[in-house]
């Protein structure tokens, strides 16, 4: 992989499969160290609400002082729904949603247009890493990097090795994320990982206790916040991350881990409501 860009230890073409809002953080993350970042949707109604998440991240950062201009950042940036806009790029991070099937047939997509010698990665929080790269053509090329949400904010990225991938890819992936100014955690691959793992143990029993009425959903994550310094308590984090997704985690980690990672009714019930947390408004607390 040829390393030209800015920094030296990014690739200085990268592509993001998926412009939500992980993928926008993504995208945004790696345009702010100097990176040449292509986006690509599946639609043009898509396509547009991703330019509008980046670019809207990108302002805030010119607000923050973090940046000089918006103009010389999205300068470097594209917008697009033809995967064969990846062609030239060194590093590929897929940021579609946590489904399996989507997940496996858009790795597949993304590496069909790319060079041999270009890097893959995933930013699924749960699904297996050696999983998916049984999947590929080249899977020694394959990666986990797990971005936080929110990824401007978050100073971690998890790095989830698979059994296939390559040893120097290791060192490599911790380069890229210092230089995007966060910590590498690296993992070997294992169902949930090490983050998600223990950060949905620690959401489920939260909510076992507010469907129990052990304590309000308020007075759980101050316990939590003020108790043990977590910066968030579980349950707004997990309005945050999105009771959907959460869910999705936890039945994936109760099918590989056993019975200890099962769903709570509380969480069904509101998923099926379609109270998902902050981008529904509601979730365990109102965010109208």
């Amino acid at each position: 992989m040829t390393m030209d860009g800015v920094d030296p230890s990014l690739p200085h073409r990268v592509g993001v499969l998926g412009g939500g809002r992980m993928g926008a953080g993504i995208a945004h993350a790696f345009l702010m160290s100097g990176s040449d970042v292509v986006v690509v949707e599946r639609d043009d109604d898509a396509a547009a609400g991703a330019l509008d998440r980046v670019a809207s991240a990108v302002a805030k950062s010119v607000e923050r002082g973090l940046a000089a201009g918006a103009e010389p950042l999205l300068a470097r940036l594209r917008v697009s729904t033809d995967y064969a806009d990846f062609a030239d790029r060194g590093l590929v991070v897929e940021a579609v949603p946590e489904i399996w099937d989507l997940k496996v047939s858009s790795l597949r997509a993304v590496e069909e247009r790319l060079e041999a010698s270009a890097i893959l990665a995933s930013n699924t929080s749960s699904l297996t890493i050696s999983g998916l790269a049984a999947e590929l053509q080249r899977p020694e090329n394959f990666l986990g990097l797990h971005f936080f949400n929110p990824v401007p904010a978050s100073t971690l990225i998890e790095v989830v090795i698979a059994k296939q991938t390559l040893p120097w890819l290791v060192d490599a992936a911790r380069g890229w994320v210092a230089a995007l100014g966060k910590t590498a955690v690296v993992v070997n691959d294992a169902p949930g990982f090490a983050s998600s793992r223990l950060g949905v143990a620690i959401a489920l029993e939260a909510m076992r206790m507010v469907e129990e009425g052990v304590a309000s959903a308020e007075d759980i994550d101050n316990a939590m916040v003020l108790g043990y310094k977590h910066p968030t308590g579980p349950l707004r984090t997990t309005d945050i991350v999105g009771l959907d997704v959460r869910l999705g985690i936890a039945e994936y980690l109760e099918s590989t881990l056993g019975e200890r990672f099962a769903a709570p009714q509380i969480l069904r019930d509101k998923v099926a409501r379609g109270e998902l947390g902050r981008k529904s408004g509601k979730g365990f607390f109102d965010w109208d």
